[in-house]
């Protein structure tokens, strides 16, 4: 695989690539047109890097991708067992506002978006996590923007990243040391992105040492503050799967995405190894997902009770 030389470029002022495309929602095939992009007080070009068929047919067939996980997950020094899914889809994206777009616009973003959930329970309660990712199909900027929520019987804690001329971030927790933020940061690169970067372009994800922002999901769990660390990236193929590993060494974690080496590059397994739990109970862990079915739906269209048997399917 190639390394990512730092974006060279491509890290531009957050702005809009004028585009036409069609979301999931609507079964139509095309990913854009136009090569520019804009912000409020300037106008830019930006390449794009060419979608291949292969991609078009796959990603603007009108349906999402939504893959269930068995779930083994630390927490509190212990391992839970869950479900975790990932649903990705394609969608055209407000440049300017960094939401869907209800309809058509030269100046729309077509994105790959990645809503990757996950539910166990720790004791006698529940844990929903959620993290979503907007990430240009084109492959050619860092993540417009990047949320995620975590809930529990304690509480609940939400974090968003807006793609602007740096990175803009709110983050809010019933925790007094974290409490509400409102701050920015340089751009840099995101775990985040990564998940939808290896469904687009797995040949150029980033190798090597460098820094990089983790996971919104490990840095408020861990409560770990929010900025880049050292790491370490390495790619190791073994007959039809690729496997990414990433390795934190201030933080003590290796992270390991499992990939099929073939278009489209479906994210079979992961493995998370990092220190769980507090004093005493504090132990390296590893969390692990190992995939339960794929399927290819309209999921937005199948809300009815009719629809309950596609959770069978799912294994959910």
């Amino acid at each position: 695989m190639k390394k990512w030389l730092k974006l060279e470029g491509l890290l531009v002022l957050f702005g809009s690539i004028c585009i036409v495309f069609e979301s999931c929602h609507e079964n139509k095939n095309q990913e854009g047109i136009g090569d520019m992009a804009m912000n409020k007080t300037a106008v830019k070009p930006i390449s794009k890097k060419p979608l291949s068929k292969e991609f078009k047919d796959y990603w603007y067939a009108g349906n999402a991708e939504v893959t269930s996980y068995a779930l083994e997950q630390a927490h509190y020094g212990e391992l839970r067992e869950g479900k975790a899914v990932l649903i990705y889809v394609t969608e055209p994206f407000v440049a300017d506002l960094q939401v869907k777009a209800d309809q058509n616009d030269p100046t729309n973003i077509p994105v790959l978006k990645l809503n990757s959930t996950k539910k166990y329970l720790t004791g006698i309660y529940p844990y929903s996590i959620m993290n979503s990712s907007f990430y240009p199909v084109h492959d050619n900027q860092h993540a417009l923007k990047v949320t995620f929520s975590s809930q529990d019987w304690c509480g609940h804690v939400f974090t968003q990243l807006n793609n602007r001329e740096k990175f803009n971030i709110k983050s809010f927790s019933y925790f007094e040391n974290e409490g509400d933020k409102d701050f920015m940061l340089e751009k840099n690169l995101l775990e985040n992105e990564l998940w939808n970067k290896i469904r687009i372009n797995p040949s150029a994800l980033p190798l090597g040492n460098f820094e990089m922002i983790p996971s919104f999901e490990f840095l408020r769990v861990s409560h770990k503050e929010l900025k880049p660390y050292p790491v370490s990236a390495s790619v190791d193929t073994s007959e039809s799967i690729t496997t990414y590993k990433i390795t934190y060494p201030t933080l003590q974690r290796t992270l390991e995405i499992n990939f099929n080496s073939d278009f489209p590059f479906s994210i079979e397994s992961w493995s998370d190894s990092f220190t769980s739990g507090y004093g005493d109970n504090a132990r390296t862990m590893v969390s692990k997902a190992s995939k339960i079915k794929t399927i290819k739906t309209p999921y937005w269209r199948q809300n009815g009770n009719n629809s309950l048997s596609l959770r069978d399917t799912l294994g959910l």
